[in-house]
């Protein structure tokens, strides 16, 4: 079996920019793109501030008779996606269909579709809403929306594990790419979740700053003045395909993924378990899997929801690993620039720290401005020059879901 998998494109649609050359700009310029929903009256929300992208519609090929079938979500996933096509240097019609597969994930689905149609449905009965509704909004429409459009038919998934969703579908792909079963495959997630209904959720779910009045500031991950974190819309998705496929064809490869993990606490259907035992045992899977000795790690996305639980478990996590060493490690949360998206953070999380690599520049956490865990090695405030060899990226969700991922420097 084939440990490790390459990366050869990148697709990323998110806040801070669509495509890689304009997102990583913003990215190690350290821009914030969170501000306050302007899109609907959403004042009345504790928390009304997102990460959002505009104008969405003047980017990709899609008609509009296809944009009327489906929510944003699927919308940026299709841009996503040939994004990572395009970088690829794959032209999908000359792969064998049932070779090609999609794994993406997703944690809520596609509200802004779904709120539109049950509009309708209570003002001017069924006969309002469109027939598409029943296929627009659920989590795996992204999935079949993207399969259509190219052709697909190889075995796919979508992944619903709340915030850990697409680094999950990142490991269970390149587990199925290892095994052979697959040429390549489109991976990672998507979410949309500015819309009136998502935003009223996400508000109960009682993770979100409420700093309203400084938007650009309000995502402050491992601040002791951190009240929660913003959410963003957006979609990464990348290109993977076995190393000998990728070189034979001559395509760039920008990292292997080389291990991965994944656990779950089973203590609370939403906060993680105050003793990280379950989340270090994830990490550690992911390191065995890679075979990478803990000392060998140059750098660690963080999952940084800016909740004391989460955040002070997720640096507990660190410590037992990789003991003295932990404070030592590069640690960024760069998710602070344009919010979290949820299902989509992973695989952003992932797109950002192979950009790194590519550009030896650790990238910043914004508004860390005063660490509430002494002495760890926070990128704060600017981007840093530094090799990276292999990174881990840690990713988690409600419930105690854990997951972490080891990518390397082609």
């Amino acid at each position: 079996m084939v440990n490790k998998v390459a990366i050869t494109g990148i697709g990323i649609v998110a806040p801070s920019g669509i495509g890689r050359r304009q997102f990583w700009a913003n990215i190690k310029a350290g821009r914030s793109f969170v501000k306050k929903i302007t899109r609907f009256e959403a004042t009345k929300y504790p928390s009304h501030i997102a990460g959002q992208i505009d104008e969405l519609e003047k980017y990709g090929n899609i008609s509009e008779r296809l944009l009327k079938k489906m929510d944003a979500f699927s919308h940026m996933a299709l841009i996503a996606s040939e994004l990572a096509l395009e970088d690829a240097g794959i032209d999908i019609k000359k792969e064998d269909p049932n070779l090609v597969g999609i794994f993406l994930g997703n944690a809520i689905g596609g509200w802004l579709y779904a709120e539109t149609e049950l509009r309708d449905l209570y003002i001017e009965g069924r006969e309002g809403v469109s027939p598409y509704m029943a296929s627009a909004w659920f989590p795996a429409a992204p999935q079949g929306q993207v399969s259509i459009y190219y052709g697909i038919k190889g075995f796919s998934k979508t992944v619903v594990a709340d915030r850990a969703s697409s680094l999950q579908a990142l490991g269970y792909a390149r587990k199925t790419l290892a095994k052979g079963k697959l040429n390549m495959i489109l991976a990672g997630g998507m979410e949309a979740p500015v819309t009136p209904y998502a935003l009223l959720c996400c508000n109960t779910y009682g993770g979100l700053s409420q700093d309203n009045e400084h938007p650009e500031q309000a995502y402050r991950p491992f601040d002791r003045k951190r009240s929660g974190f913003v959410i963003g819309e957006g979609a990464g998705i990348v290109v993977l395909e076995s190393q000998e496929r990728a070189r034979a064809r001559q395509a760039k490869i920008y990292a292997c993924i080389s291990g991965y993990g994944t656990s779950c606490d089973g203590k609370d259907r939403i906060s993680p378990d105050k003793d990280s035992a379950e989340l270090t045992r994830a990490i550690r899977m992911a390191l065995q899997d890679a075979n990478c000795p803990p000392a060998e790690i140059d750098y660690i996305s963080l999952d940084g929801v800016a909740m004391d639980i989460w955040d002070r478990t997720e640096i507990d996590a660190i410590k037992q690993v990789f003991g003295a060493r932990s404070k030592e490690i590069p640690l960024s949360c760069p998710k602070s620039m344009f919010g979290n998206l949820l299902g989509a953070s992973g695989a952003i999380d992932m797109i950002i720290t192979v950009l790194a690599m590519e550009h030896s520049l650790l990238p910043p956490t914004i508004n860390l401005d005063e660490p509430d865990f002494s002495g760890f090695n926070f990128v704060t405030k600017e981007a840093r020059p530094q090799e990276i060899r292999k990174a881990l990226i840690i990713s988690r969700g409600r419930g105690g879901i854990n997951s972490a991922l080891v990518v390397e420097k082609a």
